[in-house]
């Protein structure tokens, strides 16, 4: 009973977000949770795309990676979301995943599940904790439980950002610019969400 399932749900437009899911799926898996990965499926219009040659690029290359549905959420002991920031709020292509699950949340299969966030911004004061407090909000409609990586180990005073993993785009544009503070910070937060989602699994099984 003590093995967890986790998904990590994210967009990524460039690729920062991949990276950083990534580097979640290792550490999580390590940690001896079963993983899913998923990316929700892009809404913007070809044209834009295809504007933007990392953009362009990124969406090929993750052009195998499955989408989410209901069954990973109702599957999954903990979620981890991610999103870039879109004007210090989540991406409208996490939105519109989250206005689907609407089946899922009436019959109460979305809570008491363990939550988590992490996100990214070409600016370094660009929304990163407006855009995690924001996704949070949904997860308290579903009843969920947050676990944030607060300041709870010495990556993260290095990282800064108690809400979840947060990441500055340097450049704008490269998911090679995921540094090393980025990553120490994404393998303590799905670690932290196991170790967590874990402690609750065995408490209600022992219940």
């Amino acid at each position: 009973m003590s093995q967890i399932n986790l998904a990590v749900v994210y967009y990524s437009a460039t690729g920062a977000g991949t990276e950083i899911a990534g580097e979640m799926s290792r550490a999580a898996t390590e940690a001896g949770a079963e993983v899913r990965v998923r990316k929700v499926a892009e809404l913007a219009p070809p044209a834009a795309i295809e504007a933007n040659p990392a953009w362009a690029a990124h969406h090929a290359a993750t052009a195998d990676v499955p989408a989410p549905g209901f069954d990973d959420l109702e599957w999954a002991d903990a979620v981890i979301f991610g999103s870039p920031t879109r004007f210090g709020n989540i991406a409208s292509q996490l939105k519109q995943f989250f206005d689907t699950l609407s089946p899922l949340w009436v019959q109460g299969k979305l809570a008491g599940k363990v939550y988590s966030g992490f996100t990214s911004a070409a600016t370094r004061h660009g929304g990163h904790e407006s855009t995690l407090l924001a996704m949070y909000n949904t997860i308290h409609h579903f009843g969920g439980i947050i676990v944030p990586p607060g300041y709870t180990d010495p990556v993260k005073f290095v990282d800064g950002n108690p809400y979840g993993t947060s990441h500055h785009v340097s450049n704008g544009s490269e998911a090679a610019s995921v540094d090393t503070d980025t990553r120490n910070a994404a393998r303590h937060q799905a670690e932290r969400v196991v170790t967590i989602a874990g402690a609750l699994k065995r408490g209600h099984a022992a219940a």
